[in-house]
């Protein structure tokens, strides 16, 4: 039987317990496993004494003993690793745990989605470059040093969007529009731009900004796995909000894809890519807010965007608005590989 190593850090995780289950019902035996517990040892044995003739002949007689193991689990043992979660802290913390995901690759374990992914998707700066060098339709989007640079884009945008590079779950977002300044966490003290800018550039050292599109007050997920988009629910913000994840307290309800946003989601998950995503797209409409500056162009093309793409996603929502389990549709993609 096929071990499949399932990385988690919530054994509570919707998504991670349909992963286990999917992974038992089609005959694998699935392990869980906690990348924060990891460890790797590295010893490299020679035999006999290591001499200069011997070096520069390549004749020595070397063998690299490497072992990952978490809990009483050989990591390198396992056939495939399917990524949920590889948890949060220092960088040198999370640097390790990616590392050990691209050491296992290079030790022939799949690894689902691969760690180049997983990062790129959760880099939204880089992930915006990925995209659009794919040529994907997305918001005009500026990343910026400087609070003099970010007012001159916020001024040129009338309504602007500025998010965390590496933010998720809709967290610490921060609306410019007209002057206002609006929080994801409506809890937030109120500030003027200036201050906010500031301080958003004291945390994190840059600034990355979107302009907002006009919508109608939702936004698409798609659930893309091998290449396919399998399902698709409208994210509806709370009321009050303008944030529509549902771990704001968005609603969902079901979404029957254009052949438009299908085939954007799907190219959008290659370009990052990842074997499974949430692709997140919006539904624009000419002349996008109808308050950006006259002396540029609004969004002249209307139509689906881009807006992210997630490369651990939540299958929750899709399979509460359909019926649709996403982990059913990853574990057939690794078993037709394996």
């Amino acid at each position: 039987m096929k071990k499949i190593g399932i990385i988690i850090t919530d054994p509570e995780d919707w998504t991670a317990r349909a992963l286990i289950a999917a992974a038992k019902e089609k005959g694998f035996s699935p392990l869980v496993l906690d990348l924060r517990a990891a460890e790797v040892t590295i010893n490299t044995e020679t035999a006999g004494p290591v001499v200069a003739s011997s070096i520069s002949s390549g004749s020595i007689n070397a063998g690299s003993k490497i072992a990952f193991k978490t809990g009483d689990t050989c990591l390198s043992d396992l056939d495939a690793v399917i990524v949920r979660d590889v948890g949060a802290g220092t960088l040198e913390g999370v640097s390790f745990r990616f590392d050990i995901l691209r050491e296992l690759e290079a030790e022939g374990v799949l690894v689902v989605n691969s760690p180049e992914a997983i990062q790129s998707a959760a880099n939204k700066y880089h992930a915006s470059y990925l995209v659009a060098k794919a040529g994907l339709p997305m918001p005009e989007t500026i990343a910026v040093q400087s609070a003099e640079a970010a007012m001159k884009v916020i001024s040129r945008f009338g309504d602007a969007v500025i998010k965390p590079v590496f933010g998720y779950k809709g967290k610490d977002i921060v609306r410019v529009k007209a002057g206002e300044v609006l929080f994801s966490d409506r809890k937030s003290e109120p500030a003027s731009v200036e201050e906010t800018l500031e301080k958003l550039l004291e945390e994190r050292g840059m600034l990355y900004i979107q302009e907002f599109i006009k919508n109608p007050g939702r936004d698409i997920r798609a659930f893309v796995v091998g290449g396919t988009a399998v399902g698709a629910i409208y994210r509806k913000a709370a009321p009050g909000s303008w944030v529509n994840n549902l771990s704001q307290g968005g609603s969902a309800d079901r979404c029957v894809l254009t052949e438009e946003q299908k085939a954007i989601a799907e190219k959008a998950a290659l370009a990052i890519g990842a074997v499974f995503a949430g692709v997140d797209i919006i539904e624009s409409s000419a002349g996008n807010s109808g308050e950006k500056s006259e002396k540029v162009a609004s969004s002249i093309n209307p139509g689906p965007k881009i807006l992210e793409v997630n490369g651990t996603p939540s299958g929750k929502g899709i399979f509460d608005a359909w019926g649709i389990n996403p982990a059913e549709h990853i574990i057939d993609y690794i078993k037709n590989i394996l």
